[in-house]
């Protein structure tokens, strides 16, 4: 698999549910490094996508990947999709309902190599679904075939668009593991659309932020979501559930993950808070520092 640098300028017109937006992003992205697309939806996210997927045009600007042109519109050049070494992994995972696990997996090559499909169905633990359609697969197991599809052409980038959106937690946390060990085991440059702030953290090292069509903020996950560069031995991704006076302090009830915490914090500090907002813990040492998540 090509380690696969990418350059863009883009440039499309949207019309979402609130009505025309233009879309005007300019990005770089290293080989091997995973980022990820983060905002609300109709920001255009999934069509940065597909326009790096070769699915959909852009209306102006270039996609250059390792200084080969794939969109110019300037010169009215377009590499064509089938000729772009892209994996896609759909939010609704697109698999074929006629085929077989392995069928759909022998679908996405175009050289036939058996022995990549017996790694791959090894690898996310498929080999006794081989013959099974999708339709008689659990939505964790549709998910990985849909991965491992994604992956049987041997990619140079690997496009993820809400892959996990539709599983239970433990699911969700199981299939994100597997994706950081396979971006360890290939180093495929990745990006990842999700709306899932704990995901983008756990994933990537790099976050775009979209907002009314333009990239608002770039950086950092921890750093940019909370507006701090705080440092600190566990960093925690929570929710304050509830707020409530103690005396002279005020006690925060927090949910990080499956698990509860209550956090004291003063009566001046509680003024920054509501229920519903996101927050990071930062454990220094015998020193705990809560900030708040600004998306």
């Amino acid at each position: 698999m090509e380690n696969i640098q990418i350059s863009a300028a883009l440039k499309k017109k949207l019309f979402t549910s609130s009505g025309e937006l233009q879309l005007q992003v300019s990005f770089s992205i290293s080989g091997g490094e995973m980022i990820s697309l983060f905002g609300p939806s109709g920001t255009g996210k999934t069509t940065i996508l597909r326009m790096l997927a070769g699915l959909t045009d852009p209306d102006d600007g270039f996609i250059s990947v390792n200084g080969e042109t794939w969109y110019d519109s300037e010169s009215g050049y377009c590499l064509s999709a089938r000729r772009r070494p892209v994996g896609l992994m759909f939010q609704d995972y697109a698999l074929f309902p006629n085929m077989t696990v392995r069928e759909n997996l022998k679908y996405a090559q175009s050289s036939g190599d058996e022995k990549h499909i017996d790694e791959l169905m090894q690898l996310f633990g498929l080999k006794t679904l081989a013959n099974r359609k999708p339709g008689l697969l659990s939505g964790g197991q549709q998910q990985r075939v849909a991965l491992a599809r994604a992956l049987a052409r041997k990619p140079g980038l690997l496009l993820l668009d809400e892959p996990l959106s539709a599983v239970d937690p433990s699911m969700r946390a199981n299939l994100q593991d597997e994706i950081l060990s396979i971006h360890k085991k290939y180093g495929i440059t990745t990006i990842l659309v999700s709306h899932d702030l704990p995901e983008v953290i756990k994933l990537t090292s790099r976050v775009l932020v979209l907002k009314n069509g333009k990239i608002s903020k770039e950086g950092n996950p921890f750093e940019v979501f909370s507006g701090s560069r705080i440092s600190g031995k566990v960093q925690l991704l929570a929710e304050v559930l509830k707020i409530e006076k103690e005396d002279i302090i005020h006690i925060l009830t927090l949910l990080a993950g499956n698990n509860l915490i209550r956090v004291a914090i003063s009566d001046q500090d509680k003024q920054g808070y509501k229920v519903g907002d996101k927050v990071m813990i930062v454990s220094k040492a015998f020193n705990p520092v809560i900030t708040k998540v600004v998306d």
